[in-house]
């Protein structure tokens, strides 16, 4: 059974969706604040936080950042209608997926189970099995572990969402992909496909993994096409 934490000011939205996920065979536990929000995971992490932008004190934002340096939980962000600016800056702080108010459960639930899916996706089947390791410019990708090594060794945080786009880079290597392919594969579904989504992400890619972001080597941005992650990959 996944478990998933709900914060949300809102303590009607938070019963509705608790009753509605637990129906649906979750686990859920609520949070009002970011208080609540660390006391919740450090009794028990969850599997997946669904996080409401607009709330009492840090708000989700800061929140979402701050789960980033701290847990590789995925996140689910919940917007005001048409607050554009909320949902690009979510992304950049490693949001996995995002969703505007109002919103239908479905739809949420189809998100959740969409995000959860693709960690599932990503986890061994056994220990026992080797692991899959990806090599490319002196990088080391770990794609069991989710782990990404510099060339000297440091492990490089990744958000589920830029590592499920970093592995559909290496996978393609050497080739163009526009936007809408890099959404399809990352995310194995049709997205709100506003390009800026995709354009954050690799922003925050490049940002680890390029020496100047400013004239990226690695990933490069080809004019009206989409991206070109130009490594030689290997795998052992």
């Amino acid at each position: 059974m996944n478990s998933l934490l709900i914060v949300d000011d809102d303590l009607e939205v938070l019963d509705l969706l608790k009753k509605f996920f637990v129906q649906h065979g979750y686990s859920v536990e609520v949070a009002t604040d970011g208080a609540s929000l660390w006391t919740a995971i450090e009794r028990q992490a969850p599997d997946l936080i669904i996080l409401d932008v607009m709330l009492p004190g840090d708000s989700g934002l800061i929140l979402c950042q701050q789960l980033r340096i701290r847990h590789a939980i995925p996140v689910i962000m919940l917007t005001a209608m048409g607050e554009l600016s909320d949902r690009v800056v979510g992304l950049e702080l490693g949001a996995d997926d995002y969703l505007t108010k109002p919103f239908d459960a479905r739809e949420l639930l189809a998100r959740v189970r969409a995000v959860l899916r693709r960690v599932d996706e990503r986890r061994p089947v056994s220990q026992e099995r080797p692991r899959p390791l990806i090599d490319f410019a002196d990088w080391h990708l770990d794609v069991t572990r989710r782990e990404l090594r510099s060339p000297d060794n440091v492990m490089i945080p990744l958000s589920a969402g830029e590592f499920d786009l970093l592995l559909v880079f290496v996978e393609h290597p050497q080739r163009i992909l526009t936007r809408e392919q890099l959404l399809d594969l990352a995310r194995g579904h049709r997205h709100e496909a506003f390009d800026r989504s995709i354009d954050v992400q690799v922003s925050r890619l490049r940002r680890k993994l390029e020496p100047d972001t400013k004239r990226p080597e690695m990933i490069r941005t080809v004019r009206n096409g989409g991206y070109l992650f130009t490594p030689s990959v290997t795998r052992r």
